[in-house]
């Protein structure tokens, strides 16, 4: 159900605002979100602090010039990630979305030919939406997501994948995620993220402690789905955008929750570092720790590189 304009109102006008903006061209679109990348390395210094922080702790073998640049870079892509999620959600023309290149896709093929349910494992890249609207285009693919706070950032962000996405599941639609797997649908999944509640634990992430949920393993056990993993990486020319599907797992799930978790994690993993620069970072990734372990984030604010 949408939401009140008038009781909603400033959310309705930003709404507009970012609408508007999403119909320039995609050039156009690039050099705002560098802007808005410069803007999160310049003035939003909490979420500069955390993408410093992860970087450093993720990549301790890198330089501290290396990181500094990582760092900067990943302000940048991180920007590119606002213009461009706009530009999926609500830019009409399909030119750039068609001329996409996926390598694996064949992967895909095999199992829906099959009629085999598929768990498209991914992370949260700053090209996600992008991709995710490509892909979508070519098969029917549905999603997993959290649910927004915000009534009119909900009904506007779900209205605009489902209108390419063959669907949405909240994260707790547990038995209609696996139904759908069960008929022999697609769903991405990002288990990439700390959710501080649920089914967790601990999962080494770059070497550290990361506090994971362990759908994966659960939804495979229950659904029987194959696990397949998919990225969405940004470059510099046409066709601008690379999309990869793997194999799928093999002997997955087991019988051994951490054992498939860190599998998963270190499957992720591996595809950040094909571009770490666009990856999430701005995430507190690290927040839940282990019992005994002092606050990840708190006593490294001050090490923020300039």
């Amino acid at each position: 159900m949408r939401p009140s304009y008038w009781r909603h109102f400033p959310a309705w006008f930003v709404y507009a605002l970012l609408w508007l903006m999403s119909q320039l061209p995609y050039r156009v679109l690039r050099i705002i979100g560098g802007f808005l990348g410069w803007l999160i390395g310049s003035v939003f210094h909490i979420r500069k602090q955390v993408i410093s922080r992860n970087i450093q702790a993720c990549f301790p073998q890198l330089t501290a010039q290396q990181q500094k640049h990582l760092i900067k870079a990943n302000y940048k892509e991180t920007g590119y990630m606002v213009s461009q999620t706009l530009y999926a959600f609500f830019h009409r023309s399909n030119r750039l979305f068609n001329q996409l290149t996926i390598t694996g896709e064949h992967n895909l093929q095999d199992c829906l030919d099959k009629n085999q349910g598929v768990l498209l494992v991914s992370g949260h890249f700053t090209a996600l939406d992008i991709g995710g609207r490509a892909l979508c285009q070519r098969h029917p693919v549905a999603g997993v997501y959290r649910p927004h706070k915000n009534p009119v950032m909900e009904y506007v962000v779900t209205r605009a994948r489902t209108s390419y996405a063959q669907d949405m599941f909240a994260r707790d639609r547990l038995k209609s995620i696996v139904k759908h797997l069960k008929k022999g649908g697609v769903i991405w999944y990002a288990p990439d993220q700390d959710y501080r509640r649920g089914h967790s634990l601990f999962s080494d992430f770059f070497g550290v402690p990361a506090s994971t949920i362990t759908a994966t393993h659960q939804l495979a056990r229950l659904s029987g789905a194959k696990v397949l993993f998919y990225s969405v990486k940004r470059i510099a020319e046409a066709p601008y955008y690379q999309l990869h599907i793997s194999p799928e797992l093999e002997n997955f799930p087991s019988d051994d929750a951490q054992a498939d978790t860190d599998r998963i994690n270190q499957g992720i993993e591996a595809m950040v570092k094909q571009a770490p620069e666009q990856y999430l970072w701005l995430h507190k990734r690290f927040k839940t720790r282990p019992p005994g372990q002092a606050d990840f984030y708190k006593k490294h604010t001050k090490n923020t590189p300039p």
